[in-house]
């Protein structure tokens, strides 16, 4: 009888050992899947934290979206180049011009987008340690980029490689393209 019942509290043992581990896994499971929902409830707050310190930044400007991409530079004489930017007024920068005199927001940089991202004369603002400690505030005046990256003029190549190189930045929208186009 003393080996019928060691027998049974074994299997009873093994079932209760199956069922903990059980318990574990699932509990494991829960707390990855909150990490995972945690992770992006912090990024929207970042960018939500982001966009709140740009507004204190420019006062009363409205902001019309943040967005999240890859800053680079390049140089009017690169190989594929011809000089010219590809947005109205079509300014040749051959010269080494680098920035623009915009009506409403002053003397800002040049930088490209892809067009199905940033209109023409849209206004982006930007942090880049790298470059400036103040922040960026450029003007969309070329193309040749895809998706959401940024690529800023720059006056020599050694400068575009040295200072401005690849970096992911957030930037911010002022202003979606020129009124009059």
């Amino acid at each position: 009888m003393a080996k019928k019942g060691l027998g049974f509290l074994k299997i009873a043992l093994k079932i209760f050992l199956v069922l903990f581990a059980v318990l574990i896994v699932q509990n494991s499971s829960k707390k990855i899947e909150n990490k995972v929902e945690n992770i992006n409830l912090n990024k929207t707050l970042d960018l939500t934290a982001m966009a709140r310190a740009a507004s204190s930044i420019y006062g009363d400007e409205e902001i019309l979206k943040v967005i999240v991409g890859d800053l680079t530079g390049y140089v009017a004489d690169c190989p594929k180049c011809t000089g010219f930017l590809g947005c109205k007024p079509y300014l040749d920068v051959r010269d080494g011009t680098t920035t623009y005199e915009d009506k409403t927001y002053g003397t800002v940089r040049i930088v490209a987008a892809s067009p199905k991202n940033l209109k023409c004369g849209s206004i982006i603002t930007f942090t880049s340690l790298r470059i400036s400690k103040d922040p960026i505030i450029a003007i969309v005046l070329d193309r040749g980029v895809t998706g959401t990256d940024i690529d800023l003029l720059s006056e020599t190549e050694s400068f575009a490689t040295r200072n401005v190189g690849r970096s992911e930045i957030v930037y911010t929208v002022l202003r979606d393209g020129w009124k009059n186009e």
